[in-house]
């Protein structure tokens, strides 16, 4: 099958789509990367996303008509990125869609998260079957709902000799610690803390809004980092709770920011110098949540997201990470940025086969489960029939 894979992340900057061929089934998967494509929100679609994020402004109708806003821009990047692999949708039997988060409580009871980016929109719009709203599945058999990629990551690129980490740095880091050889039962998974997010909000903070991510890591390369802060912020309690754990904007997000920011400068700390020590904080807390949490610490890492393109995030990773190899998704022949897009193609592959896309050693599910719902396209039963 040919399939689409769409994600926006906790940075909400725009919409990944990879085109990818995938053929055969557990435990060995082929999966070619066809294309991959970013299209970015425009400023007014952004800010009408963060709104989403803020009580005051996320009402019930907001939400209602982001829902299928979103689903249009979804749709519109799937398209696009179509026509950039050289296909038509006639080309595609299914199109994964992570949609946006909007909200992720994990903590409280009942148990719940919210995904928007309505997937009956980008069937209509595409004419392809649809999977979307993914991670609901594995919270209702008591799962955290992420990290969902960690299936993916096992099938991809575990390795027989030795144990590896895959990396991914969006705007929330996530690892998934593979042993080696085949066990998936002994594959963990979970979010290690902040990954882009505090950079981004003090980057934008810093620029008063000119720029919403340190390009190439520059800024914090001019700054120095404050041990002080530092260590003050590697007491945040997320960092301390075991696996299986996730978290999001609610704990990492503009709030704590806004907080880490106002503290910083009452320290006498220049922007840039702020940059340095938050991101100094993302590489720290990997560090410490590999040395805390996993079984042992891997011989090679895998970086991924949009993390993985900031040299000062990256050589502060190498530093806290020696001796292990710190190598990208481009040393295996996959583009940084488009791992996760990938990921969301896979499990909805899986779904339409009626297999299990979550890892219970990962969410902390009660069982495994196929993951999202299907919404018919005009290529429903072609699809269905093969």
């Amino acid at each position: 099958m040919k399939v689409v894979g769409l994600m926006s992340g906790t940075s909400a900057d725009g919409v990944d789509a990879a085109v990818v061929e995938i053929e055969g089934a557990p435990p060995t998967l082929k999966v070619k990367l066809l294309s991959f494509t970013f299209v970015p929100f425009a400023p007014h679609q952004r800010d009408s996303i963060f709104a989403l994020f803020d009580p005051a402004t996320g009402d019930v109708a907001s939400i209602c008509r982001m829902n299928f806003a979103i689903g249009e821009w979804f749709a519109a990047a799937a398209l696009r990125a179509i026509a950039d692999a050289g296909l038509t949708p006639n080309d595609i039997a299914i199109i994964g869609s992570h949609g946006q988060t909007v909200y992720h409580a994990v903590e409280a009871e009942p148990r719940s998260t919210l995904q928007i980016g309505e997937a009956a929109v980008i069937a209509a719009r595409t004419g392809i079957t649809t999977v979307a709203d993914m991670r609901v599945a594995d919270v209702a058999v008591g799962g955290e709902g992420a990290p969902l990629v960690s299936y993916v990551d096992w099938l991809l690129f575990r390795h027989p000799t030795h144990a590896r980490a895959v990396q991914n740095i969006g705007g929330i880091a996530n690892v998934t610690y593979l042993p080696p050889g085949d066990d998936r039962s002994e594959v963990i998974a979970f979010d290690t803390g902040p990954g882009n997010m505090l950079i981004d909000d003090a980057v934008r903070r810093a620029t008063d809004g000119q720029s919403s991510f340190d390009r190439d890591g520059r800024l914090a390369a001019q700054g120095h980092v404050d041990d002080e802060l530092l260590a003050r912020l590697m007491e945040h309690p997320y960092l301390s709770r075991r696996p299986p754990k996730t978290t999001g904007r609610e704990q990492f997000g503009a709030f704590f920011g806004a907080k880490v920011w106002q503290e910083a400068r009452e320290r006498g700390l220049r922007p840039e110098d702020i940059v340095a020590t938050l991101t100094a904080f993302t590489a720290a807390s990997i560090a410490d949540a590999y040395r805390r949490f996993l079984p042992r610490m891997p011989e090679e890492v895998i970086l991924g997201g949009g993390g993985a393109n900031n040299p000062t995030l990256v050589a502060m990773l190498r530093q806290r990470l020696r001796p292990a190899r710190v190598i990208s998704h481009r040393d295996l022949g996959m583009t940084d940025d488009a791992k996760e897009a990938v990921a969301f193609a896979v499990l909805a592959y899986e779904a339409v086969h009626g297999r299990p896309g979550n890892l219970p050693s990962c969410t902390g599910a009660k069982a495994r489960v196929v993951l999202g719902k299907i919404v018919p396209g005009a290529n429903y039963r072609r699809t269905l029939l093969g």
